[in-house]
C-alpha cells in the first residue's frame, strides 16, 4: 500500500530538507505494510520475491517469534535499487515515520554515492524476480529435492567471493602465452659492447625466470584466487542448470557484500542525517522528548557488543568537528601541549565537505583505520573484553588504543572470517582442488570446515584439500566427497 496523504506531505518535507543539506538520494518509493509482511520481506533479504528455499522460511519463523515476544521490532527496511524501495510498518507512530523518512534518505544517498556500491545492480528488484522464476523452472524440471540440495551447497560457500574484484577471477593464461619463446629481452648496443650489456650469467638467469613465469601461467589458477565461487563457476564440471544456480548465488552474494563492508558507515550516515534533519528542521516542539527517547534507544551501547549506529554516528560527528576546527595534519599531530590542543580552533569550516568525501570513498575497515583516534576512544570509553574460561566471566581486558583498534579491524576485515584462496586446480596432476588459508593466525572451525569442504568436493566432482590452521597447528584437511581426513601439513603441500 502506498502512503496516505498526510504521510506523503511529511515525506516531501523531509526530502526537501535532505536535499537542502546536500544529500542526493535515489527516487524512493515507500510502501506501508503490516508486521507480518515486513517480517516476511526481511526474511527474504528485503526483496518481496525470491527463489524457494527452506532457509527463508526458517528466518521468517525466527523473526515472527522474536517480534511476538517483544525481542525486536522492524520499523523500516530500505533496498539498494534505482528507484530505491523502503517498507514502513503500519503500526509506527507519526514521529516514527518522520524519523524513518529521514533515515531512509540517508541510506539512499549512501547507496547512490558510496564507491563500494558502484558495481551493484541498480535493478536488483527485477533481477531477484528473474532469479526466482529461473529457479522455479529448474524445480519443475529436476525436482525440488535435487535443486534444493545443490542450492544448499552453493549457499554454504556464498562468503567465498572476492568483493574487491566483482568482475570475476583473472584468466589463467593469455592466448598463445604458452607458445611464446623463452628468450630474455636483450639490451641493444654496439656489437663490441655485447658481452658487457648482455653478459651470459644475466641472460641465463632471465631465461630461467621467464620459464618459471610461463610454467606458472600453465597452472590453474596462475595466481592464488580468492573468488572460489567464481573459480568453480568457470572450471567445475557442472551441468548447465547447476552453473546457472551457482552464478545466481554468487551474483546475489556480490550484491549484498558492500552492505556488510559498510555497515558502520551506512548506519552512521543515516543516523547522522536523521538526527540533524529532525532536530534542526522537521520536529515540532511537542515531539522533541519522544524523539530523544527513540534516538537514545537506537544509539544505546551494550557492554558486550558494539552498536554500529552509535559508532558510525559519533565518528562522523568527530570528523566534522575536527575538520571544522583544523584538528588534523602535521601541525596538529606534532603539537604536544595539551592545553593548546584543547583550545585548538582554526575555524576552517571544512567539516561538511570532509564527511561527504568520506561517505564517497571509504568502507568500514578504511574508515576505522583512518579516523578512529586515541582521543575518540578515551572520550567514548571504549575497551576490549575477554572471556575467562576458568571463572566463566567476561572481564574488561584493555583500554589500550592500539588493542581496541586492532580488535575492531580484525572483526571487520573480511567480516571477521578467514580468507581462503584457490591455490591449485590440478593438485598432484590429478584434477584435485587445493585451497589454502591466507591468514594462518586465525583458527578455522573443523566441523564447519568438514561440511564446507564436502560441499565444494560435490561441486568440483573431485577431492578437495585445504591448508588450514587450528590452535596454531598447520594441518591439511581433505574431503573426497565421502570422507573427511586431517593430516599434518607436509612441506610438499605448502606453497
Amino acid at each position: 500500500m502506498g502512503l496516505p496523504l498526510h504521510l506523503w506531505k511529511i515525506k516531501e518535507e523531509v526530502l526537501g530538507h535532505a536535499r537542502d543539506f546536500g544529500l542526493e538520494p535515489f527516487e524512493t518509493i515507500f510502501e506501508m505494510v503490516d508486521y507480518r509482511t515486513i517480517n516476511e520481506i526481511a526474511s527474504l533479504g528485503g526483496f518481496p520475491v525470491r527463489y524457494p528455499h527452506w532457509r527463508f522460511g526458517m528466518e521468517y519463523e525466527r523473526m515472527s517469534k522474536s517480534d511476538m515476544y517483544g525481542l525486536h521490532k522492524i520499523y523500516e527496511m530500505v533496498i539498494n535499487n534505482d528507484p530505491c524501495y523502503a517498507y514502513l510498518q503500519e503500526g509506527n507512530t507519526l514521529l516514527d515515520q518522520k524519523l524513518i523518512f529521514a533515515h531512509v534518505y540517508g541510506h539512499s544517498d549512501f547507496f547512490r554515492n558510496n564507491l563500494w556500491f558502484a558495481h551493484t545492480n541498480r535493478k536488483m528488484m527485477d533481477e531477484m524476480a528473474n532469479h526466482a522464476a529461473r529457479v522455479r523452472t529448474y524445480v519443475d524440471r529436476h525436482g525440488l529435492a535435487t535443486v534444493e540440495r545443490f542450492l544448499d551447497r552453493c549457499l554454504s560457500i556464498d562468503n567465498l567471493i572476492d568483493p574487491f574484484h566483482p568482475e570475476g577471477p583473472r584468466r589463467s593464461r593469455a592466448d598463445g602465452e604458452e607458445d611464446r619463446p623463452v628468450e630474455p629481452r636483450r639490451i641493444q648496443g654496439p656489437s663490441y659492447m655485447e658481452k658487457y650489456l648482455n653478459p651470459e650469467p644475466y641472460l641465463e638467469a632471465q631465461k630461467q625466470k621467464l620459464a618459471r613465469e610461463r610454467e606458472a601461467l600453465r597452472r590453474i589458477p596462475s595466481h592464488p584466487e580468492r573468488d572460489i565461487m567464481g573459480f568453480l563457476l568457470e572450471h567445475a564440471p557442472l551441468e548447465p542448470w547447476e552453473r546457472t544456480l551457482l552464478g545466481i548465488v554468487r551474483e546475489e552474494a556480490l550484491y549484498f557484500s558492500p552492505q556488510s563492508m559498510t555497515k558502520i558507515m551506512n548506519e552512521g550516515w543515516a543516523s547522522y542525517w536523521h538526527s540533524r534533519i529532525l532536530t534542526e528542521k522537521a520536529l515540532d516542539s511537542s515531539e522533541v522528548v519522544d524523539f530523544a527517547d527513540r534516538h537514545s534507544g537506537t544509539m544505546a551501547m551494550s557492554g558486550r557488543s558494539l552498536n554500529p549506529y552509535k559508532l558510525g554516528l559519533e565518528l562522523f560527528r568527530d570528523i566534522e568537528e575536527r575538520w571544522d576546527r583544523g584538528r588534523f595534519g602535521k601541525e596538529w599531530e606534532e603539537c604536544d601541549d595539551l592545553r593548546e590542543k584543547n583550545a585548538w580552533d582554526r575555524d576552517l569550516g571544512l567539516g561538511r565537505a570532509r564527511i561527504f568525501e568520506v561517505r564517497r570513498i571509504y568502507n568500514d575497515v578504511s574508515f576505522i583505520d583512518e579516523f578512529l583516534t586515541r582521543d575518540f576512544c578515551v572520550r567514548h570509553r571504549l575497551f576490549t573484553w575477554a572471556w575467562k574460561e576458568r571463572s566463566g566471566d567476561i572481564v574488561l581486558e584493555s583500554r589500550d588504543f592500539d588493542a581496541i583498534k586492532a580488535q575492531l579491524l580484525d572483526q571487520l576485515t573480511n567480516y571477521g572470517q578467514p580468507v581462503i584462496e584457490v591455490l591449485d586446480g590440478n593438485a598432484g596432476n590429478r584434477g584435485e582442488l587445493l585451497l589454502r588459508q591466507r591468514d594462518p593466525g586465525r583458527d578455522l572451525d573443523k566441523t564447519w570446515g568438514r561440511d564446507v569442504l564436502g560441499n565444494i568436493a560435490a561441486i568440483w566432482r573431485r577431492p578437495v584439500a585445504l591448508q588450514a590452521t587450528e590452535e596454531g597447528r598447520e594441518e591439511l584437511w581433505s574431503h573426497d566427497g565421502e570422507r573427511f581426513l586431517v593430516s599434518p601439513a607436509s612441506p610438499a603441500t605448502k606453497r
